[in-house]
């Protein structure tokens, strides 16, 4: 999709644009800047992404006894700045090509244009809704989607935890330290990793957790601006759980919203393609870690697949005309 309306406008050109500043996009940084390549890392939220808000990593290289993801995040930050990484606020809008010298134009919503030789999308995930009444509703007055942000506001409360993947479990086993019960509603079984479920086992044979398989959740309901119970569906039967709060955890959606308009190819799902050097379609634009199609959401991979796409963005300011 090219450009031939923003030329006279006035507009900050980089070496490299990062759109995102999650553990992919700081890797990714840190190789760019140390060979002293212009980049800069456009960020909407919180910088060091997902990672920054996930209570413990124990499953990052280098770190035998865990790390808090917000220490985790923070030392990539640290790391990336260290080298000359320009961190900025900002939420992309629009992803186009120079009609002029096919670079690439950045648009955020504030209006600011960025030109780049290359660009890194690297905008992760986000946490996915069950899209029940109620969710929208009581967001953040008791509906939540961070055990580490919004776990202590429910000391000795009761909780509902929606999900039974990985996150689900390792949320709801955080959870723990706080309420005194939760009732962990899993709509077919619990598919977390080997590990977690024995966690969880614990949890279950103390009284902390209980877990109801085959529940559907259908609603949320609350009363004076709190939420007070959950509907749910098990075998035909209608069934209420009596909570203070829900916290669910049913998997991510990619941050690629604002690629809808763009040439930029997406999957079904709605994540990036690329080819094995982490190249999209459009020329001059890579995309690594979780919003990537095939990413395997993981922290650690997520790291190597930043340090990957640097290296390629390096091969490709060398020879543009090699993809």
């Amino acid at each position: 999709m090219a450009d031939n309306t923003q030329t006279d406008l006035k507009i900050e050109q980089y070496d490299v644009i990062m759109i995102g500043a999650g553990p992919s996009a700081l890797s990714a940084a840190v190789y760019t800047t140390r060979e002293d390549i212009g980049t800069v890392l456009l960020e909407k939220g919180v910088v060091g992404g997902l990672a920054a808000i996930t209570d413990r990593v124990d499953n990052y290289p280098g770190f035998p006894d865990g790390v808090a993801g917000l220490d985790l995040a923070e030392k990539l930050e640290e790391q990336a700045e260290r080298f000359g990484a320009d961190i900025r606020y900002g939420e992309v809008s629009e992803i186009t090509t120079h009609s002029d010298d096919h670079t690439v134009l950045i648009k955020t919503i504030d209006d600011t244009i960025y030109k780049a030789k290359a660009v890194l999308i690297a905008t992760g995930s986000d946490y996915r809704k069950i899209g029940v009444p109620g969710e929208e509703e009581y967001y953040g007055r008791g509906v939540h989607y961070c055990a580490t942000c919004d776990g202590a506001f429910y000391r000795d409360k009761k909780l509902v935890v929606v999900g039974g993947g990985n996150s689900a479990v390792q949320e709801a086993l955080f959870l723990t330290r706080f309420t005194t019960h939760i009732d962990l509603l899993v709509r077919s079984t619990v598919k977390a990793s080997e590990v977690l479920q024995h966690e969880l086992k614990k949890a279950v044979d103390v009284g902390t957790i209980t877990i109801h398989l085959g529940v559907e959740t259908k609603e949320i309901v609350g009363e004076d601006n709190k939420v007070t119970n959950v509907t749910a569906m098990k075998n035909g039967e209608e069934i209420e759980y009596q909570t203070n709060g829900v916290f669910i955890f049913v998997g991510l959606i990619p941050n690629t919203q604002f690629l809808q308009n763009s040439d930029v190819k997406l999957d079904e799902v709605g994540f990036i393609l690329t080819d094995y050097n982490l190249h999209t379609n459009m020329p001059g634009v890579f995309a690594s870690g979780d919003v990537r199609s095939g990413a395997t959401m993981q922290i650690a991979s997520a790291v190597g697949e930043g340090a990957t796409a640097a290296l390629k963005i390096r091969e490709y300011l060398e020879d543009p005309a090699k993809k």
